[in-house]
């Protein structure tokens, strides 16, 4: 697995525990951590944003390895 791809994963699940927070316990840590609507958290989600994108790469990755 590529540099970028396990970063990106890294992200990806950062921002389905984040997820998980709001849906569970109605807390969104990133808003909690870096202030809600702030510069600093619209960073965050663009990056958690495009890590999702780019691990998109990696169903396609395993699907061609077994075909």
């Amino acid at each position: 697995m590529q540099t970028l791809q396990k970063a990106a994963l890294i992200f990806t699940i950062i921002g389905a525990i984040n997820w998980g927070f709001v849906g569970i316990f109605d807390f969104n840590l990133v808003d909690a951590i870096f202030g809600a609507g702030s510069a600093l958290s619209r960073v965050i989600y663009a990056i958690v944003g495009v890590a999702g994108l780019v691990n998109i790469g990696l169903l396609f990755t395993h699907y061609a390895e077994h075909k």
